[in-house]
């Protein structure tokens, strides 16, 4: 089974649990680690094996490669580093959004939301030369109270949506939500519905891209004990929690769920020389700097035991190709 890897590209002063002492306006005044983290991902992955593409005139007459990671981005860096975007592009992952100024969406107006998406949209596909057509909310932040979100994604041509963390959180959070992928719909009465969509039998192809009023829902991975949603799949649980049991947590969503399951992580959680932000509070540096040492080890560990795509070969009915499991030194 090939699980979704994701990627959220934003620097380490730029995290929600640091925009309390470090403002929007001030990012330009930090010392940016953005590309050297960065490239120290792709490296990682570049170092995997990839599977063949198939075609039906044979391995030989395919032109490339499906994109082996989803990479969710923030306009701000595309304008500032667009070299670095189309490095990304170059090397075979798919380019997504993450919005512009990784403000909360619960914190913004309708319009405030979509002028943020509409431009890092923009940036994005100016950049990289594609359509862009997924969206990740900074901080997980399409709640239970931002739901109108969704109505604005489908507006300004968003195929998918990856925001939905199926958890209770202080800051997000959408217990409520289904854990594996799910079609949104908005129906007459203007309420949303969820659908599960069972992948394994490509029920996410190109009709149900092309369905009106309806978003595709990717929420990151949890697994279940006691009727509550434990996290697993990514940023601070990730490396909080030892390497075998999140291993255990994500092997069980595969075999005894039979789901693939939905890992991101961000490229300044590999550096653990990043400079320090000042004056936060005990939790945010407690979740900020928790075992940076240690992450880099474990996500090898992670694509070496685990078969990986991006999101979009999952919505052209091909998750069979993408990064393999491998032995990385």
């Amino acid at each position: 089974m090939f699980n979704i890897l994701t990627i959220d590209l934003e620097d380490y002063f730029q995290v929600h649990a640091f925009s309390n002492v470090v403002r929007f306006e001030d990012w330009g005044n930090h010392e940016s680690r953005i590309e050297h983290n960065t490239c120290r991902i792709l490296e990682i992955l570049n170092g995997l094996p990839q599977s063949p593409v198939l075609s039906p005139q044979g391995l030989d007459s395919a032109p490339c490669s499906p994109p082996k990671a989803t990479f969710f981005i923030l306009g701000w860096l595309a304008e500032r580093y667009p070299h670095l975007i189309r490095k990304i592009k170059k090397e075979g992952h798919e380019i997504a959004c993450h919005g512009h100024a990784h403000q909360l969406i619960y914190n913004q107006s309708k319009d405030e939301f979509r002028e943020d998406i509409k431009r890092a949209k923009a940036i994005l596909e100016d950049v990289s030369g594609d359509e862009v057509i997924g969206y990740r909310a900074p901080s997980y932040s399409i709640t239970n109270k931002s739901q109108w979100a969704f109505e604005v994604l489908m507006e300004e041509g968003f195929k998918y949506d990856s925001s939905i963390f199926p958890i209770h959180h202080d800051f997000y959070g959408f217990p409520q939500a289904p854990r594996f992928p799910f079609r949104i719909s908005l129906n007459g009465n203007n309420n949303y519905e969820f659908q599960i969509l069972n992948f394994e039998l490509k029920a996410a192809g190109h009709s149900t891209l092309d369905t009106p009023h309806s978003l595709l829902e990717f929420p990151l991975s949890t697994v279940r004990f006691g009727g509550v949603n434990f996290p697993i799949s990514g940023g601070g649980y990730f490396r909080l929690f030892p390497y075998f049991l999140i291993e255990k947590g994500l092997r069980r969503i595969n075999e005894e769920e039979e789901q693939p399951f939905i890992f991101y992580i961000h490229p300044w959680e590999i550096d653990p020389d990043q400079p320090r932000i000042n004056s936060i509070s005990r939790k945010s540096r407690f979740r900020h700097y928790v075992n940076l040492h240690k992450t880099e080890s474990k996500f090898k560990n992670l694509l070496s035991d685990f078969r990986f795509s991006a999101i979009s070969n999952v919505l052209n009915g091909i998750p069979q190709h993408g990064i393999t499991p491998a032995i990385i030194k």
